[in-house]
């Protein structure tokens, strides 16, 4: 099997790059962009929803927890799909159109459901392969973040890439996150690389983010959502639960969780504005 796909997708990074807010994608300067850890203009917190592996309910999560916060919480929200070799965001929010560019040559971010979505699917073939090493992932992502429009944002949610390697954690440092948010099943096999996702975010310094596991590693417990077989459908459709089934069980579970969080970003926005205590 070739790589048929590679040649095209190098000519979407190149254009990415010739849009204004990011420059070069050498591995010296993503390891400058980690350094400084730049925030995003206009965006007041960022949340990254992740897992330690795939197929735990990780997009699906971050897609109803977006629009959970924008409806239930009544919250300006974007969301940002950094999955980019598995990109599903354009699928669960029903979009399939490119964004467009506005005058300061930053591209616009697609809005569905009260949400304003960005990823790299807008900007490939739908079964386009995506085979980039880590300076071009973060090339990518670079302009997702910064060459984007954003406007205000009370909260940008992140759907980051399942495991805990060189990708992940340069985008958690690059990203200046505000809080994780880990997804896992109740399996135990599971559960341990929900750990790695946890201990990943801790040696970043990125604040607290199954109930068991969580009191184990002194994290907050958010919640448990029902694996039911609406919550794949409806994400299949382009429809998510909490937009489909307002009134299920599932969808509370969701607006749950939505509440916490921004119970917990409350709390840290304190903590940021009280600064570092001297105790005698």
């Amino acid at each position: 099997m070739g790589l048929r796909g590679l040649h095209p997708l190098k000519q979407q990074l190149r254009r990415l790059n010739s849009l204004r807010g990011f420059s070069g994608s050498s591995e010296k300067r993503v390891a400058g962009d980690i350094k400084k850890r730049p925030l995003i203009d206009g965006v007041k917190d960022i949340i990254a929803v992740a897992s330690g592996k795939g197929g735990v309910g990780k997009s699906t999560t971050a897609v109803n927890l977006a629009v959970a916060l924008s409806k239930t919480c009544h919250l300006k929200v974007g969301l940002l799909d950094a999955d980019v070799y598995g990109p599903s965001i354009p699928t669960m929010m029903n979009l399939h159109e490119k964004p467009e560019v506005n005058q300061d040559m930053k591209m616009i971010p697609i809005e569905n459901y009260g949400v304003r979505c960005m990823s790299i699917g807008f900007l490939v073939e739908k079964d386009a392969p995506i085979v980039w090493r880590g300076p071009m992932v973060m090339s990518a992502i670079g302009k997702l973040t910064r060459g984007v429009a954003w406007g205000t944002l009370d909260v940008l949610v992140v759907d980051m890439p399942p495991g805990t390697g060189d990708t992940q954690l340069s985008i958690s440092q690059t990203l200046n996150l505000s809080g994780a948010l880990i997804v896992s099943t109740p399996q135990d096999v599971a559960l341990i690389d929900a750990r790695r996702g946890a201990n990943m975010f801790r040696k970043v310094e990125v604040p607290g983010g199954a109930r068991r596991t969580a009191d184990e590693m002194n994290l907050t417990f958010l919640g448990e959502i029902p694996l039911e077989a609406d919550i794949r459908s409806s994400s299949d459709e382009g429809s998510p639960i909490v937009i489909s089934s307002p009134d299920s069980g599932v969808t509370k579970a969701y607006n749950d969780v939505a509440l916490k969080v921004v119970s917990r970003l409350e709390e840290l926005a304190q903590e940021r504005q009280s600064g570092p205590q001297i105790l005698l």
